[in-house]
């Protein structure tokens, strides 16, 4: 069931609920006061009769007609239960309240059944009237009152004749019957509670239909959304769900699922960004490697054939096999650092002097390349110390010196500075070679990325994508500044407590 419907109907469960319990309770307090209505009135006449009697005074027949309005009718017994003056039926069910008042001398109240399948309410009370009797009735009123005589309207209307208007009450009368029927009030009750049921069977159909409308307006903002999620797909992450009202509950899930979006598309492009440089890492690894391949199957076919005839040739294609074997050797132990990088191999990081180690360094790469160009370590003021992986730090340092030293000029210098601040410790590689264009420095940390493909040294592209890797293993950062026709000057920042504890 949609969440509408069950909403509605829950609503519906509730106001039914109340309704009814609401309604119950006020037809109950309603015919609770009709009916206490009717006792309180019967109750009052009664007294009034009574008092009328015990007094010697006695009733005009206006008395009469106002203490029967709305269907009450009394009686007047005296000891032994005959009716010595009535307006009323004198069915002997009530007799048990007329003999039980005179026993017991208090007035007795009760529902009776006052006429044929009517029900009322009776009430008994003792009187003790004077001696004598206060006055004449007339005899057609007496026998209206449902005494003996005679009293027909001389006309022979049907009305009675109020010639004579005081109504006796003789001495042996000893209690007063008052009652009336419960049946007006029954009829009010009735109308009362068919009218209370129409209003509450209205309320639930309005409160319903409120719900109803309620829900839907509610949720039409998850219908928007849902519409909108069902035309988002893994291809294209860029929709983002519609935010109504970013301050209520819908508003707030559909602003965290653009947030998940948002991340998620990140991570697609993060994603997708990996598998095209892997695929152009793979294809470059692949070119870099058959390169020297090619060459070595060569020389090898070329000795295998003809070449172990001819001394020279066999010579220069031996030589040619061992160095191009040694530039794939390094091609691969180059690839297997980046992979050892990329799964994150644990660093042996020490206690060490970075300008001594760039003093090594230095020592090392004039000796590989010779006097030229010119390299000189520059000693800083005291010791560098920083906690790092010596070998792979080395591994940096000689890297970015080759690379120097690769595209300065034989005139040219390469200079090594260390230096510490501020709890990091810097080593820079400075020279003075044509420098790198500004479109390419975003990309000279990148693998396989080389600014000029026209230059003739030998190289992959991987050694400044390798200094990065180690640099990053540490917590620090390789960073260069360039200026064409001026030279570029690399440095290699890394924080002096260690991997660990890296500072700003």
């Amino acid at each position: 069931m949609p969440v509408r419907w069950r909403l509605t109907v829950f609503n519906a469960l509730v106001m039914g609920t109340i309704l009814t319990a609401l309604g119950v309770s006020v037809f109950v307090l309603v015919r609770g006061a009709l009916l206490s209505g009717v006792e309180h009135t019967v109750r009052d006449r009664a007294t009034g009769v009574a008092r009328t009697i015990e007094t010697g005074q006695s009733l005009s027949a206006r008395d009469v007609e106002r203490l029967t309005l709305e269907g009450v009718f009394f009686v007047v017994r005296d000891r032994e239960g005959r009716i010595l003056v009535g307006t009323g039926p004198t069915k002997d069910a009530r007799e048990s309240f007329w003999r039980r008042a005179i026993e017991s001398g208090e007035p007795v109240g009760g529902q009776v059944e006052v006429s044929s399948g009517k029900r009322g309410y009776v009430y008994a009370t003792p009187v003790d009237p004077p001696s004598l009797e206060s006055s004449f009735l007339s005899p057609y009123l007496y026998k209206a009152l449902g005494a003996p005589g005679e009293g027909q309207d001389p006309d022979g209307g049907g009305s009675p004749v109020f010639s004579e208007v005081r109504i006796p009450f003789p001495s042996e009368a000893r209690v007063v019957e008052v009652g009336k029927s419960y049946e007006a009030a029954g009829a009010t009750v009735a109308t009362f509670a068919t009218l209370l049921a129409a209003a509450i069977f209205v309320a639930l159909l309005v409160s319903a239909g409120g719900a109803y409308l309620l829900a839907r307006a509610a949720l039409s903002p998850v219908e928007a959304v849902v519409g909108s999620a069902r035309g988002i797909t893994a291809g294209d992450l860029s929709k983002r769900l519609p935010v109504e009202h970013p301050k209520d509950e819908v508003g707030r899930l559909a602003a965290t699922i653009n947030d998940l979006l948002a991340r998620l598309e990140a991570a697609f492009t993060r994603r997708e960004e990996a598998l095209v440089s892997q695929r152009r890492f793979v294809a470059d690894a692949s070119h870099q490697l058959r390169t020297p391949l090619t060459s070595i199957e060569g020389y090898a076919r070329m000795l295998r054939e003809w070449g172990l005839d001819d001394p020279e040739t066999a010579r220069e294609g031996a030589a040619t096999i061992h160095r191009e074997s040694r530039h794939m050797k390094k091609l691969v132990e180059d690839l297997l650092s980046l992979a050892r990088g990329d799964e994150g191999a644990p660093l042996k990081p020490g206690l060490y002097d970075l300008d001594a180690l760039a003093a090594e360094a230095v020592g090392a790469a004039k000796v590989a390349v010779g006097a030229k160009p010119s390299i000189r370590h520059v000693p800083a003021r005291g010791p560098v110390r920083a906690s790092f992986d010596r070998e792979r730090v080395q591994q940096a340092v000689a890297i970015l010196l080759d690379n120097a030293a690769k595209y300065t000029a034989e005139v040219g210098k390469v200079t090594v500075t260390a230096s510490q601040h501020n709890g990091w410790v810097r080593l820079e590689v400075s020279d003075t070679g044509n420098g790198i264009p500004e479109e390419h420095l975003p990309h000279v940390f990148e693998r396989f990325y080389r600014a000029d493909e026209s230059r003739l040294t030998r190289g992959a592209g991987l050694g400044l994508s390798i200094a990065r890797q180690i640099a990053e293993a540490h917590g620090g950062s390789l960073s260069v500044e360039s200026e064409v026709g001026e030279g570029s000057t690399f440095a290699l920042q890394l924080p002096k407590d260690g991997p660990a504890n890296r500072g700003t």
